[in-house]
């Protein structure tokens, strides 16, 4: 069973938006915190463009955010916005399949020209699946992280410190309804 689920929008296998996922994972985990990954290459493309319903690929997503409390999404922003295969697979989800969990929103980009684009773009799209506790997320510049020889990346001082604090901020509202499960129960 998973806390957290951690969906990668990039249809590039080796995108910075799903480096800092990864490490954004990594982050998260070592608080204690279980976070299952899903993918947009983990669904055929086929599936997500006629809507196959009966997808097994598409009915393994749907567990996967049924079961999750909370939601980390990062993708990277085209043309001011989050990408087109991210939307079609989110379309795919029930109407309100984010309700009652707790979303995160990592967006990157070229220019600090599309920093409002999880204000503009994202959170309403979230909103319309019925998220109410949104996290105020983090844009990251391409020219704020530098790919590593060995893989992953490193972040710039500014821009890791301000990721660990918004992870920390989502892990404390995770690990809070993990309380109220276990003391309701």
């Amino acid at each position: 069973m998973h806390d957290i689920l951690a969906i990668a929008g990039s249809p590039s296998q080796s995108s910075r938006s799903s480096a800092v996922l990864d490490y954004s994972k990594s982050i998260l985990e070592a608080h204690g915190l279980q976070v299952e990954t899903f993918t947009i290459r983990d669904i055929k493309p086929e599936d997500l463009v006629f809507a196959n319903f009966a997808s097994q690929e598409l009915k393994q997503f749907i567990n996967l955010v049924e079961s999750a409390k909370g939601i980390m999404i990062a993708t990277p922003i085209y043309k001011a916005t989050y990408t087109g295969v991210l939307k079609a697979l989110l379309d795919l989800l029930p109407q309100y399949a984010f309700a009652g969990k707790t979303l995160f929103p990592i967006a990157t980009g070229g220019t600090i020209t599309h920093l409002l684009s999880i204000e503009y773009s994202m959170k309403p799209l979230f909103t319309v699946l019925g998220a109410t506790r949104i996290q105020r997320g983090i844009f990251i510049v391409d020219s704020q992280m530098q790919r590593l020889e060995a893989g992953g990346i490193q972040l710039d001082a500014d821009i890791e410190t301000r990721l660990r604090e918004s992870l920390l901020e989502f892990a404390a509202d995770i690990e809070a309804q993990n309380h109220v499960l276990q003391t309701s129960l």
